[in-house]
């Protein structure tokens, strides 16, 4: 059985199902539920980054009316962050402090401005030590990560002699790239509401992924997970510093068990630096060797990357190096070093994001070095098949991408030349760089329900983090189920649903779209076989290939007069419903194919050259990312992360005292993001990509793979312009005067 034309809804630029709730109110985010006697809750944060807190005074906080409770570390209960998975949590356990801006303490009181003018009364004594704060004065420290680099890789990778190489190369690019600590900023800050029903908890939470969030929370109070219902119907921006359970999340249950009262807790803007994560800084070394004709015959790729001094986490900064470009010699290695700050975390295209930066950049050096053409040199050690394991592309349309992006941007009009092309005294810049970002897909779930009147219910308890979610689910369910989008209804957002996981690496369109996808054709199967062996159905004895599934109702392919809807056959058969659940997994797929997502960004530039101010002022992206679910979502998903790059390679720099290690510029006032006026034209174009082995629906995933290259391309249309090359991100103009 088949779903009709009139049904192909995959890929139609539907509008968010959600939009008309966002737009009027309707749509409640953590901090938004009304729940009876509630209470807020505020933390007290470190002033110093390394040492031990002598003394606390809580008495004139406990004063003030309506305060129910202000714990710290003399006070709190017994809790274990280091159960549950993810990143280890500080949970008023000790008077140890790790870094600035550590949770130490946390007020509760009847009214949000109670419990802040409280907690402004807490006054708090330390043994202060001196602090390790900045990474470039302690590489002597590096060390080899103990953990693995994503997708399950060790730290340091090769093949082939890269030294060797290198000594015989004829010409040689080598170079040091960094990027610095940026911050996430989603317009959302982080929420938490924690309400206790007896032993049950209730938490509603700006969460990337609520079984992990869930699971977290259960080893921190050591309860089972199944006491725990946790909800996250809409989050409001995440990147990634949403995807792990920081510490404030289990110290709202802890509180409101305390205070046996609902609390909330919702960070302020300048709360957000440093407890919740943010993209480390990196240090990063890249050599390459080529032949005279621009054949690679070395690459190495070492990225030092900082960690905190009691978690480890690892930018996989390497990682594009290892696959993209064919080259019989390449090294990737990964070091960390420890600082007195905290844990850093997951930030769009971890990894690619700030390492493409680096590859795309030489590979531009080596290009002018060679006098050969950006996109040519890139073509001419263009991988046919991925490098570091030897395996097949599942797909790749790099190819097109340079072609239809560079005809787009009117690349061949262009004088390699730096400082050749110019607007009155503006010079202009035209670069490009490489898009890439693995295709990741993890298990997940979902229940498809078809009801007696004719309208569909499906659940998967995924998060829609801003990126359409809903929509897109609602599209693939509609198409399993031969059902218009308006008769589908799609919730997600809750433990007590089918278990999916985090919404990051890209990964909830291939992973829940297959379970909705999987869920969506076995209901529609058992609607079917009901008609087929019921004798009162005009499709009674018919062959199951020959049947069509269109706008809820079911007719034979040449016979359109026979034919019956859903709430028909579910009527006649006395049946309030009819149900299947899928469960979805990768199979063997990823050990016989690569899977990678591919794209190529243009970038055009106007500097000053006497202030040395930089404008982006055009931009094309051609991208091959599998199969397009719904192509208004899609262009704004790619849209967005090219803003985001812009904002990496331009503006984004979080700057931290080196005595304190407090975030001096914690705010929207002074860390600078794009707003409107930095953001050209974006053109966004899809190359036609069918991939029949990564997943039953073809997707990609295109959260991430739109910041990756990005600040290369300004980089390199930049030194177009000016001839500079600028190694350090961000490019401010004092770098080019």
């Amino acid at each position: 059985m088949n779903t009709g034309d009139k049904n192909g809804v995959i890929g139609k630029p539907v509008n968010r199902v959600d939009g008309h709730l966002k737009v009027t109110g309707g749509a409640r985010y953590a901090a938004e539920f009304p729940v009876a006697k509630m209470t807020y809750g505020v933390t007290i944060q470190s002033t110093i980054a390394k040492g031990k807190i002598t003394q606390i005074d809580t008495k004139a906080a406990e004063q003030v009316p309506g305060v129910l409770a202000v714990i710290t570390h003399l006070n709190a209960p017994k809790a274990s962050g280091e159960k549950g998975g993810g990143r280890k949590l500080q949970l008023l356990q000790d008077n140890i402090v790790l870094y600035s801006g550590q949770h130490i303490g946390i007020v509760v009181a009847d009214t949000f401005e109670r419990a802040m003018h409280a907690a402004s009364l807490v006054k708090v004594r330390y043994q202060e030590e001196k602090p390790t704060i900045h990474m470039k004065d302690n590489l002597d420290k590096a060390y080899v990560p103990g953990g693995k680099i994503p997708r399950n890789e060790p730290p340091d990778k090769s093949h082939g002699d890269v030294a060797q190489a290198l000594t015989t190369a004829a010409v040689r690019v080598e170079e040091t790239y960094t990027t610095p600590v940026e911050n996430h900023n989603p317009m959302e800050p982080h929420a938490t509401t924690a309400v206790w029903q007896g032993n049950q908890l209730l938490v509603y939470d700006a969460t990337q992924g609520i079984f992990s969030a869930q699971q977290k929370i259960a080893g921190a109070l050591g309860i089972e997970p199944a006491n725990i219902r946790l909800m996250s119907y809409y989050v409001g921006g995440g990147f990634g510093c949403k995807g792990s359970a920081w510490s404030h999340v289990p110290l709202a249950a802890m509180a409101a068990r305390q205070v046996n009262r609902p609390v909330k807790l919702v960070l302020g803007r300048i709360q957000m630096y440093g407890p919740v994560g943010f993209r480390p800084e990196t240090i990063q070394q890249v050599s390459l060797g080529a032949t005279r004709d621009g054949k690679l015959t070395a690459l190495r790729h070492s990225g030092t990357s900082q960690t905190s001094t009691f978690d480890e986490f690892i930018e996989p900064v390497g990682k594009s190096a290892g696959m993209l470009y064919a080259c019989p010699n390449i090294e990737t290695s990964h070091r960390l070093v420890q600082l007195d700050q905290g844990t850093p975390t997951y930030m769009r295209a971890p990894g690619e994001a700030s390492g493409s930066f680096a590859l795309e950049s030489a590979i531009d050096e080596l290009a002018y070095k060679l006098n050969i053409d950006p996109i040519e040199l890139r073509l001419r050690n263009y991988a046919e098949v991925d490098p570091s394991n030897k395996l097949p592309w599942s797909s790749k349309s790099l190819r097109e991408c340079y072609k239809v992006g560079a005809q787009r941007f009117g690349w061949q009009k262009r004088n390699p030349k730096p400082r050749s092309m110019r607007d009155g005294n503006y010079l202009i810049g035209w670069g490009m760089a490489t898009a890439t970002y693995p295709t990741n897909r993890s298990p997940a779930s979902a229940i498809t329900q078809i009801m007696a009147d004719g309208t569909a219910l499906v659940r998967s308890g995924s998060q829609d983090i801003g990126t359409g979610t809903y929509t897109v689910m609602t599209q693939v369910a509609a198409q399993a189920l031969g059902l218009p989008v308006e008769k589908i209804r799609f919730e997600l957002g809750d433990t007590n649903m089918p278990e999916t996981p985090v919404s990051g690496g890209s990964q909830t369109a291939a992973s829940v779209g297959t379970a909705v996808h999987l869920a969506g054709n076995e209901a529609r199967s058992k609607l079917l076989q009901l008609a087929l062996a019921d004798q009162a159905s005009p499709l009674y004895g018919a062959n199951a290939e020959d049947v069509i599934a269109e706008n809820g109702s079911l007719f034979l392919k040449n016979k359109s007069s026979k034919s019956e809807t859903y709430a028909g056959i579910l009527a006649r058969h006395k049946m309030k419903m009819i149900e299947a659940r899928a469960d979805a997994k990768p199979g063997e797929e990823k050990q016989k194919y690569s899977m990678h997502s591919f794209g190529a960004q243009f970038a055009e530039v106007r500097v000053n050259p006497d202030s040395g101010e930089i404008r982006v002022t055009r931009w094309v992206g051609a991208f091959g990312v599998g199969r397009i679910l719904n192509a208004k979502t899609a262009d704004s998903q790619l849209i967005g992360g090219i803003v985001y790059g812009i904002g990496m390679a331009l503006m984004e720099h979080t700057l931290t005292d080196p005595n304190r290690g407090r975030v001096v510029n914690a705010d929207l006032a002074e860390y600078h993001v794009p707003v409107n006026a930095d953001v050209p034209p974006i053109e966004v174009l899809f190359v036609d990509e069918n991939d029949p082995h990564i997943n039953p629906l073809g997707v990609k995933g295109v959260g991430e793979i739109g910041i990756t290259g990005v600040a290369a391309a300004i980089a390199n249309a930049v030194y177009h312009a000016t001839g500079k090359r600028i190694r350090d991100l961000p490019i401010t103009l004092d770098k080019l005067l």
